[in-house]
């Protein structure tokens, strides 16, 4: 008798029957039947299950705290949520709930963080930790939040930057600052995150002649970040010790120094496979960073991080249905899906990363070997065994008799700002509706439409075919929002 997909699963993989189990023949997530939300909303359907994102941020406060408590690390710990992983409401207010602050890259992050504000979701204490390369319209915004009073700290990305501050920062108190440091690239990554920062031999003179004749700025912190993540590797430790033998250094001219931010970089289980020991890579993080520090007789440093995907990516899932089997060249078969990965996971096609794919029903049936196609005519949009972490493999089934839908999981960080949401999409293929699910004070399931299934007005709007007039420049189709830039720019400044 052959082998069931139940079987295969199990003799393959060390299923993490915490987050993924199978009851009555059918998937579900976190304990959450998938089938039901299926029947319920339909497919192609994006999950976002809100309770993953406050797990993962205590269990980073854990790690840090429990690190601390081993190395006697006299330190602090502050996490903050990268908000370019997601800003959607629902993720900004589901992880304030826990106690963390922010870091954001743009202009338009800080009309969010006035709506925040107002809705009471963060204090003029939040720390709000202004990253990436500012063009004068985010140094404004900057300026108008530290002349309000609220807790910024604006991170020079360059030898330029603080010039706006010093001359347009009225607030009465001590404008704390940081520097981002400039660090190398993994031999041949490629990826170039080296433009970002200030390079290492500027950094004692952008301090010594911009920041210490004034007596208002303070230079409270350095930050660090390496785009390959925190990794058990000789890149990653070699750059980190660079920068804290910096740090050490410029602690030693500058009393007001007394933080680091070590950016994001945890990773995200993107296969079964995955084997990461989080607490001992944070272990050893904190334990370098000590030594090092009393190797050079200076305190050590608060720690920052600006952990995105972490905090995000783990809580989403995207469901299709298999709409067609295509036996090609006699030997391909082609599971046909009523989505693309264009369009709901440009990830999978444009940086070739990987997710955990399950079958969501069937696990009794027996299993073959599959390529996953997308609806566009695209070349790139399939998902095959090159594209995923080991072979591809979904149940038998009979088209016409039964129903097959698969899940790809852990995809909730980035494909929304990656995609273009709710926009125009390749081949015209429409944005997926959105499904919100929680937990009542109970622990019952709880289940909310975010967002319906793209329709084509909007894409007509988008496109300049239907002129009907937005009011205030918002437009609202069954859930999608669309903004203009000006309409942004005067809720910045209203």
């Amino acid at each position: 008798m052959k082998s069931s997909y139940t079987n295969l699963i199990e003799q393959t993989f060390e299923f993490p029957t915490l987050e993924f189990n199978v009851q009555n023949d059918q998937l579900q997530f976190n304990n959450v039947p998938l089938m039901d939300i299926i029947k319920q909303y339909g497919t192609p359907l994006k999950i976002t299950y809100l309770p993953k994102i406050g797990e993962h941020i205590t269990n980073a406060k854990q790690f840090f705290k429990n690190a601390f408590k081993r190395h006697n690390y006299k330190g602090s710990y502050t996490y903050c949520y990268c908000t370019k992983s997601s800003h959607f409401s629902f993720i900004l207010e589901e992880a304030l709930k826990h106690n963390i602050h922010i870091e954001t890259s743009s202009a338009y992050d800080i009309p969010i963080l006035k709506n925040l504000y107002k809705k009471g979701k963060i204090s003029k204490s939040t720390y709000i930790i202004c990253n990436g390369y500012k063009l004068p319209q985010y140094q404004q915004q900057i300026v108008e939040l530290l002349n309000e009073g609220f807790n910024v700290m604006p991170v020079l990305d360059n030898l330029r930057e603080i010039d706006y501050y010093l001359e347009n920062a009225t607030v009465p108190e001590s404008v704390n600052l940081a520097i981002r440091i400039a660090t190398d690239e993994e031999p041949n990554f490629a990826f170039y995150t080296s433009r970002l920062g200030v390079r290492y031999s500027d950094i004692n003179s952008l301090y010594k002649d911009k920041i210490e004749p004034n007596p208002r700025f303070k230079l409270k912190m350095l930050h660090f970040f390496i785009n390959t993540g925190m990794k058990d590797t000789a890149y990653y430790w070699s750059e980190l010790t660079r920068f804290m033998f910096k740090y050490c250094e410029l602690k030693k001219i500058c009393p007001d120094l007394d933080s680091i931010d070590i950016g994001g970089g945890l990773p995200i289980q993107t296969s079964l496979q995955f084997n990461y020991d989080y607490q001992q890579m944070i272990d050893e993080i904190v334990e370098n960073i000590q030594w090092i520090c009393n190797k050079n007789n200076v305190p050590v440093p608060h720690i920052f991080t600006e952990f995105g995907s972490y905090t995000v990516g783990e809580s989403g899932a995207v469901v299709y249905k298999v709409i067609d089997q295509k036996l090609q060249n006699d030997k391909e078969m082609w599971y046909m899906i009523d989505g693309s990965f264009i369009t709901h996971l440009p990830d999978s096609w444009g940086m070739n990363q990987k997710y955990i794919m399950l079958a969501v029903n069937n696990w009794d049936n027996q299993y073959q070997k599959v390529n996953i196609g997308g609806l566009t005519c695209d070349s790139q949009d399939f998902y095959n065994t090159e594209a995923h972490s080991a072979d591809l493999y979904l149940p038998i089934f009979e088209l016409g008799e039964e129903d097959q839908y698969v899940g790809f999981f852990h995809t909730g960080a980035y494909q929304e700002s990656l995609g273009g949401y709710g926009g125009i999409q390749h081949c015209l293929i429409p944005a997926a509706q959105h499904v919100l699910v929680d937990r009542d004070e109970n622990g019952n399931i709880v289940t909310k439409l975010f967002a319906n299934h793209q329709e084509s007005q909007s894409m007509l709007q988008i496109l300049g075919y239907d002129e009907t007039e937005n009011t205030n420049g918002v437009s609202h189709e069954n859930g999608h929002y669309g903004i203009d830039l000006e309409t942004i720019e005067e809720l910045a400044h209203s």
